[in-house]
């Protein structure tokens, strides 16, 4: 039976382990493949060859340092003599004999032991190797979480969990008394969780030599697992670019603090752990030797021992060194002053105390470690190190606590401005910097109110492009009226701008802002009764076709009108609403394998035909001809895949053909954030139709004609800008410098640098030269539709409210804060969005496409100022900032909002809608800067309770006064600006004549 039971252990063993085999061997096959699909092998390779040599490197030296340690420690071990034991003591020891060492022989517990100046008794050696025990519990709980957290991609639970990247963002914090405070107090809130750190402890004081070791060897996976997850770093590490420019306080040029000050940061974290653990359980195993606590007694450390602990306090104390080195660069970072960044506190009180720390630490440290080298004294008292260790806590707390506390109660605070002022300076100036705020222009801006009816007809490509479609009632609509089938989902709408013919007979093409939404296929909204493998895999493949609605039209009965839309009954293309649409947008074989909620993976080539779109009661098959995918014309490659997908049912299909490809990672978000993991991408991708073939041999995207693209902007990112204020988002510098686009139809991924000016993305080139290209090789057809992105400019606009103040006093005083305001969507109150519009800038004789953004005072509902950022041609990326004068009055949202609820008229009929089974929807109000004046515009739509179908229903127009609601949009300003009447004669009432008698 015994042999029988290790025949099924060998069984078990060797089946795991060809199980781990297959399992490694598919998943970087896989992923080689479909590098090798994609174009981007450089990428891959390197990446694997950085992550595994740094989880190689850390993970060995780890273990070889921890475990060398507790093997010397083992041999160097207390021996069991036969000493006296105190009466007081020997029945507390018997009754933890059974417990504590279950090995401990009975024969033992009466051996004598000799008195020793240096014995720890029970009553002390019980708490302190409990409480070591903890610790090294919570190093454990403390370095496994990060570990674990760096592995399902969730670092931070702050200011990395909204982030798609890590490459450029610093470590977690180091392992220190605050640390153990945060972490224990999670630890008692989660009962399980207190119950697995409490029983481990004492698990450790009975199994002490095994668990250590085991231990050992799951902090030097963690410590591997989070350094390699860091791999990015350590490329930009070796390959920095410089800024070209220096922080004032230490004069480092600030490639620096990007390019290197992460690294030690993560080499500190590995460190402490390290050091710290070597000397915690070399400790334990030292004061648990011969059953010490069985006995009741530790009878104190040997001369080879105390020589041991010497050598890792030593190694301990370096760690410190480099802690205290390194919290000199990381005041840069302080929000301890009024600013952020290194205050008067900081550099005249932290700075000397964490520099004359860094040398104390140093000192000791070589110190110890000379006494562990060449130390041959007998006697185990040095008393130099119990003065060093004297001093060193003395200045700790002195100059942690103590001093600093000093000067900024004493010396700051009375002369705060005064004392600050530098520091506020250096502050708004590296803000500014690491934001791109400083390229903003600033104008006045003074509404004059004198808008009249000519200038109206004079910005008549204004007027038809005011946006009276939102994104969300538009989207609505067309989930009621545009999907066509269950699978058909519109996941998003965007807005862009096309150059439309005007005149089917001329080239006059006019610039017209629309609606684009991509109609895409959600494998979840099958019916259940045929959500089976076939379908999932070859079937349903692909979306098909898009809606493209101006923004500034309606049409019978208040929906929104097509200028693309539905799926041709020819089976050709879509429809379109006139010869002008279907020559200016290209809308042949829209079909869509990659998209935004492409979430499956799909086999095409197959003998089963796809479905390519419903026609009537029937369906239209086609089979993809594109160039996505990796072909699985063999077996081992059918092999292959099925252990990558989980899916065992590719070995046995007999619908394979010798042209059979998988197309994998379809959804776009995913694909360009597996290439490129090290930039942060933005929320929001955008279809574009156009025709990027042009010169007819593009070779940006070969394969079949496609019209069909999505636009991704991406970033470079880092919290590690000194002096920059790193604000809700946890970055303190972001640049634009990516745009990414995919081909919709192949699947196809190209980088192109939007900025080169930026140091990370030049660094990023240099790593991978094949993947980035200058963005002038972007098609123009492609080019004309970048946008300036809304998530930059939110970051961009946010910090703008505070860092627009560059007087150190009214930043100080904040007597000049802005905020974004409020407007009323639907009924409920909600900050404004930024939004796109086409428009002709104060002092600029032509319209362009830009994205504003209104500000209004704190705590203040008017107008203060506007920032907007253009879009088009040569002036892309520029940002203007008007201000409006501060002595009048320039409504805001909310007042108009406030003024048109408050109107008899409107508010009367908005009510009256409200009622019986509908809901008004008050859309964006938008602001809209027409000559030297602004106009108001809110579009009102009105929803059933029952069937959600927005329609436009009214629009409402505001200018200085007076404030119309009409149905249209002409109808508004007519009301607006229609020529002054002629005040009515006043009524003269006849008198009445008296009649007198007589």
């Amino acid at each position: 039976m015994f042999k029988f039971g290790k025949w099924w252990v060998k069984v078990f063993i060797l089946f795991l382990g060809l199980w781990l085999f297959l399992k490694i061997a598919a998943d970087l096959g896989a992923e080689l493949f479909w590098f090798q699909e994609v174009g981007y092998i450089e990428v891959f390779s390197l990446k694997l060859l950085t992550q595994g040599g740094l989880w190689l490197f850390i993970v060995s030296l780890s273990v070889v340092y921890l475990w060398g340690n507790l093997i010397l420690a083992q041999k160097l071990q207390s021996s069991q003599n036969h000493n006296y034991i105190p009466e007081t003591e020997i029945n507390i020891s018997r009754k933890l004999t059974t417990f504590l060492s279950p090995h401990y022989s009975k024969t033992e517990q009466n051996l004598p032991l000799t008195n020793n100046s240096n014995q720890i008794k029970l009553q002390w050696l019980l708490p302190l190797t409990l409480g070591l025990s903890l610790l090294v519990c919570l190093i454990l709980a403390y370095y496994g979480e990060i570990a674990l957290a760096y592995g399902t991609g969730k670092v931070s639970e702050s200011n990395l969990s909204n982030l798609s990247n890590l490459s450029n963002l610093s470590a977690p914090i180091v392992f220190k008394i605050e640390t153990i405070w945060e972490l224990g107090k999670k630890i008692i809130s989660q009962n399980w969780y207190l119950g697995i750190v409490g029983g481990l402890s004492i698990a450790l004081l009975i199994y002490s030599k095994f668990l250590l070791r085991a231990i050992a060897v799951i902090l030097s996976l963690s410590f591997g697992e989070i350094i390699a997850e860091n791999w990015a770093k350590f490329l930009l590490f070796f390959h920095p670019v410089s800024f070209n420019s220096s922080e004032p306080l230490f004069k480092q040029d600030i490639s620096f603090y990007i390019f290197s000050l992460p690294i030690w940061e993560m080499l500190e974290l590995w460190l402490i752990g390290l050091s710290l653990y070597g000397l915690i359980s070399v400790i334990l195993t030292y004061l648990l030797s011969a059953n010490s606590l069985s006995q009741g007694i530790f009878r104190g450390f040997s001369a080879p021992q105390k020589r041991h602990l010497l050598g890792l306090s030593g190694c301990l104390m370096l760690v410190a060194g480099l802690n205290y080195w390194l919290n000199r660069y990381q005041l840069l970072y302080s929000d301890n002053g009024v600013s952020y960044g290194a205050s008067y506190t900081d550099i005249k009180a932290q700075l000397p105390a964490d520099t004359i720390l860094y040398f104390l630490s140093i000192a000791i440290a070589f110190y110890l470690l000379y006494l562990t080298g060449f130390s041959r004294k007998k006697s185990s008292h040095h008393p130099w190190i119990n003065y060093s260790i004297y001093m060193y806590l003395t200045l700790i707390i002195t100059g942690n606590f103590i001093l600093p506390m000093t000067v900024q109660n004493f010396i700051v605070e009375p002369n705060e401005l005064q004392r600050e002022k530098p520091y506020i300076e250096r502050n708004i100036a590296l803000t500014r910097q690491a934001f791109n705020l400083d390229i903003v222009d600033s104008q006045i801006f003074n509404p004059i109110g004198k808008l009249t009816a000519e200038d109206i007809k004079a910005n008549n490509l204004t007027m038809r492009n005011i946006r009276l479609w939102d994104q969300e009632p538009l989207l609505k609509t067309n989930r009621q009226l545009q999907q066509i089938r269950p699978y058909y989902q519109f996941p998003d709408a965007d807005i862009d701008r096309y150059l439309i013919k005007s005149n089917p007979k001329k080239d006059n093409l006019e610039k017209q802002q629309v609606l684009i939404a991509a109609r895409e296929l959600n494998y979840e909204n099958v019916p259940p009764q045929a959500q089976t493998w076939v379908n999932k895999n070859m079937i349903y493949t692909h979306g098909y076709g898009f809606t493209m609605s101006p923004v500034n039209t309606v049409a019978a009965g208040g929906l929104p009108e097509y200028f693309v839309k539905d799926i041709s009954q020819k089976g050709s293309a879509l429809n379109t609403s006139s010869i002008d649409i279907r020559q200016s947008i290209p809308i042949d074989k829209p079909r869509i394998y990659y998209g935004e909620i492409t979430n499956t993976h799909v086999m095409t080539g197959t003998k089963v035909k796809e479905l390519d779109y419903p026609s009537g009661s029937d369906n239209v098959y086609n089979t993809y001809d594109g160039l996505g995918g990796i072909n699985i014309n063999s077996l081992w490659k059918k092999w292959l895949f099925s252990i990558y997908l989980k899916d065992w049912r590719m070995i046995f299909t007999q619908d394979f053909l010798p042209e059979t490809k998988v197309l994998l990672r379809r959804n776009i978000n995913q694909r360009i954030r597996t290439i490129a993991p090290f930039l942060k991408f933005d929320s929001d991708p955008y279809l574009v139709a156009t025709d990027a073939y042009t010169d007819n041999k593009n070779q940006q995207f070969p394969g079949r004609e496609n019209y069909l693209y999505w636009i991704v902007d991406a970033y470079t990112i880092s919290d590690h800008y000194p002096y920059s204020d790193t604000g809700k988002e946890g970055i303190n510098y972001i640049r634009n410098s990516v745009k990414v686009v995919i081909d919709a139809y192949n699947g196809t991924v190209r980088f192109y640098i939007a900025d080169s000016l930026d140091p990370i993305i030049t660094a990023w080139s240099k790593i991978f030269p094949q993947m980035f290209q200058n963005i002038n090789n972007l098609p123009v057809n492609l080019h004309s539709h970048l946008r300036y992105p809304v998530d930059y400019f939110k970051i961009q606009s946010e910090r703008l409210m505070i860092y627009h103040m560059t007087d150190p006093q009214v930043f100080y005083n904040r007597e000049d804060q802005w905020q974004i305001p409020n407007e009323i969507y639907g009924s409920e109150t909600r900050q404004v969005e930024p939004y796109y519009l086409i428009t002709s800038l104060p002092n600029l004789p032509f319209e362009e496409f830009i994205l504003l953004l209104p500000y209004t005072p704190k705590q203040r509902t008017n107008l203060i100022a506007w920032l907007a950022a253009r879009s088009d041609g040569e002036n892309y990326g520029k940002l203007l900032l008007y201000n409006f004068p501060k002595e009048r009055l320039i409504y805001g949202q909310e007042q108009i909002e406030a003024r048109i609820n408050q109107d008899p008229v409107i508010s009367q009929q908005i009510s009256l809608w409200n009622q019986q089974g509908s809901r008004v929807i008050q859309g964006n109000l938008l602001v809209i800067p027409i000559e030297q004046s602004l106009l108001y515009v809110e579009p009102i739509y009105l929803e059933a309770t029952q069937n959600s179908l927005p329609t436009l229903v009214r629009v409402i127009v505001a200018y200085e006064n007076r404030i119309v609601m009409a149905q249209t949009l002409e109808q508004a300003l007519s009301g607006i600006f229609q020529p002054e009447l002629p005040p009515p004669p006043p009524i003269i009432r006849p008198v009445k004549e008296e009649i007198t008698p007589g």
